[in-house]
């Protein structure tokens, strides 16, 4: 964790997997992460991708798209 930021590298894992990761870390959030960096990439296709980004939109305050591997999920405005 850098600075309220906190990582999350799904690599290797399958949506299922992804989601279950994702969740717990919405969890287990304190009050001084206010992002989720989630590393998804893209070149083994885009499933990751694509579900953090619809899934989780609507579910915290802002998702941001830093490029094609990687999003953020942002639960408070820092």
């Amino acid at each position: 964790m850098t600075g309220g930021i906190v990582e999350i590298d799904l690599h290797g894992k399958n949506v299922y997997q992804a989601r279950l990761t994702i969740d717990a870390a919405l969890r287990r959030a304190r009050s001084s992460t206010y992002r989720l960096r989630i590393i998804h990439g893209y070149q083994g296709g885009t499933a990751l991708r694509d579900m953090v980004r619809q899934e989780y939109t609507g579910r915290v305050a802002r998702v941001v798209i830093l490029d094609q591997g990687r999003t953020d999920l942002v639960l408070r405005e820092f």
